[in-house]
């Protein structure tokens, strides 16, 4: 957990965070703070434990704590999120205990993530997969007018 904690008291992670929230302030679709990425960690780690992946729980929560934290830079600067993130999360993992081969692989779940498959069992498929379905779309006020395809939102709870 000290890792995971190194991320999350990280002032750059701290300042993306609120700054981002105030950009989504009043935005009607899905947001990015710490309740989605805490979501995404959740149902990665279930999806993890359901299909005897095997992957650590603690690299699953850091990828998830960190796969949008690009949105801020794709707010301000119009760079997609997947491209500003990258740097944003070396230097925050700088500061962490995770060794070079846990960030590459962290690091793929920033850069990547609309990149990967459903039912696989890499950290980066597990964060792909879990981002989606951790979406309530069933429950969104605005989904008639949201931009993901149909066949793409969660109409239903599944289990």
């Amino acid at each position: 957990m000290e890792r995971l904690n190194a991320i999350i008291q990280h002032k750059m992670f701290r300042d993306v965070l609120f700054r981002l929230e105030q950009c989504e302030h009043e935005r009607e679709y899905c947001c990015h703070g710490i309740d989605h990425l805490l979501a995404v960690a959740r149902t990665a780690q279930m999806l993890n434990l359901e299909r005897g992946a095997g992957q650590s729980r603690e690299l699953l929560y850091a990828a998830a704590l960190l796969h949008d934290i690009g949105r801020l830079a794709q707010y301000e600067e119009g760079i997609p999120h997947e491209t500003a993130g990258v740097p944003i999360a070396q230097e925050i993992l700088q500061d962490s205990a995770f060794d070079a081969a846990e960030r590459d692989c962290i690091l793929s779940c920033v850069g990547c993530h609309h990149a990967r498959r459903f039912g696989g069992t890499s950290v980066p498929d597990l964060i792909f997969e879990a981002d989606k379905r951790s979406r309530p779309c069933f429950l969104c006020r605005a989904t008639e007018s949201c931009k993901w395809k149909n066949e793409r939102k969660n109409h239903e709870l599944t289990i």
